[in-house]
């Protein structure tokens, strides 16, 4: 039996959603409603413990999905086979067979901090192409926000000079989800990815060392760990050697003696295990001139410890903590129908009504506050509206930004932030601010669903 992969291909987006989606954008079909023009916000309610802000990433994914959001036939064959559509109207049918995308999308550039409750971006579209988008556009966005986010704070704590490496690709949700992980990673401050797919596709060059197999083989093959180093080097010269699979500070020593002697040259080393401390300095005192990496569950918390106590590393390669970790769990509320401004009541689940745009405050350079106000607020001569629009009737009209740009902007973006707001052990809530006009409006749409009095 040939078993079938389950690979999503742009040619597969519309299916890529939940029931949910579908059986509602039935209900909307038969409702007469499903050609209303709808709004939806991308949005968190909170930002995960300990983090101080969020940094957007995934539009360019969001993008291509709108763009590509098509129903084959095959689709619609596989729909009607379920049997759950056989009271389905037509109309649900036909704007599956002919529809596509043709509504607007507005979205905070990649690499803009974020803040709760401040929209990611916004799908203005008839109701039913906006509801189906739904799926989607969350799962892109929740994970390359964790990851950008992340690395963004790994940045910040490693310093600019540091070497930061991506190796999450195994520990990653899933191999779509590693290539999106390297993206993100790539485009909030890190260096390099070793996913040789996610390098090549981002137009890279992939990086990495050598696993501990290698150094096993040969030391079991012809006795020495040391043959492992010279059969590497014979083929990479200058790549990193993995020196902890024995013992750090003896390989150290060795190497240290054929350098000296001027039979080899180590550009860099990769420390996996053990007390990275005491392990850095050792290998630093007899290696002076040789970059240091290390590796081995690493995180924000796990670097700032080490470059306080002493450490001497030169870069980090991250992995697991990278690309899993504390969820960002992003909604997609419906925020306007029709022109109409709705809002969500539940009990902890209150949402703000109204197509809205985020005010960035400025001061000499720095981010001082954030006014989150509606898209008919006037900006304040010291205020920057963050949304912009990207796509209008389905006709993409910002162009994708390339990953320097977005790391570019990643970094000013996190650096404008107050110090108090990026520290990773209670950092303090920055300032958002609702627009008056937004205060007005959630007051009447709340009066106006209030259950009649009795």
């Amino acid at each position: 039996m040939t078993p079938i992969p389950l690979l999503a291909t742009p040619e597969d987006y519309s299916l890529l959603t939940d029931l949910y989606q579908l059986t509602m954008a039935s209900c909307y079909a038969g409702e007469g409603v499903a050609d209303r023009i709808a709004s939806f916000e991308l949005f968190t309610r909170r930002l995960p413990a300990n983090y101080g802000y969020l940094v957007a990433m995934g539009l360019a994914q969001a993008v291509d999905y709108l763009r590509n959001l098509r129903f084959s036939e095959r689709h619609l064959e596989a729909l009607q086979q379920t049997g759950l559509f056989d009271q389905a109207p037509d109309g649900f049918w036909q704007r599956l067979k002919d529809g596509a995308f043709t509504g607007d999308l507005w979205a905070v550039p990649e690499g803009t901090a974020v803040f709760a409750n401040e929209p990611l971006l916004r799908v203005e579209a008839p109701l039913w192409q906006a509801q189906i988008a739904e799926t989607y556009l969350l799962n892109t966005l929740n994970y390359q926000t964790l990851v950008a986010t992340r690395a963004a704070r790994l940045r910040d704590v490693a310093g600019p000079a540091a070497k930061l490496l991506e190796f999450g690709s195994r520990r990653a949700f899933s191999p779509q989800g590693a290539l999106w992980a390297a993206r993100a990673a790539l485009a909030a401050g890190l260096d390099d990815t070793s996913n040789v797919l996610a390098a090549v596709q981002l137009g890279r060059k992939p990086a990495g060392t050598m696993a501990h197999a290698l150094v096993m083989v040969f030391a079991a093959l012809e006795g020495s760990e040391d043959s492992a180093f010279e059969a590497f080097h014979r083929y990479f010269p200058g790549a990193a050697l993995l020196i902890d699979t024995y013992d750090t500070v003896a390989a150290a020593e060795r190497l240290a003696a054929r350098v000296q002697q001027g039979q080899s040259q180590v550009a860099s080393v990769r420390l996996d295990s053990g007390n990275l401390v005491a392990l850095s300095q050792a290998v630093r005192s007899h290696l002076p001139d040789t970059k240091i990496f290390a590796s081995g569950d690493l995180d924000e918390y796990e670097i700032a410890r080490l470059r306080a106590a002493g450490a001497k590393i030169d870069g980090y390669g991250l992995g697991t903590k990278l690309v899993t970790g504390d969820p960002v769990n992003g909604v997609y509320k419906l925020v306007e129908i029709d022109g109409i401004a709705v809002m969500k009541e539940s009990s902890g689940k209150v949402t703000l009504p109204g197509r809205k745009q985020i005010f960035r405050r400025h001061e000499q350079g720095r981010a001082v506050g954030d006014r989150l106000g509606l898209m008919t607020d006037t900006p304040a001569p010291d205020e920057q509206p963050l949304l912009e629009l990207v796509i209008k009737q389905g006709e993409v009209v910002r162009g994708e930004e390339k990953l320097a740009a977005i790391a570019a902007r990643t970094a000013a973006s996190v650096a404008s932030l107050p110090d108090a707001v990026r520290q990773i052990e209670q950092p303090t809530d920055y300032s958002v601010d609702l627009s008056d006009a937004l205060v007005d409006l959630a007051a009447r749409t709340r009066r106006s669903v209030a259950p009649p009095q009795l």
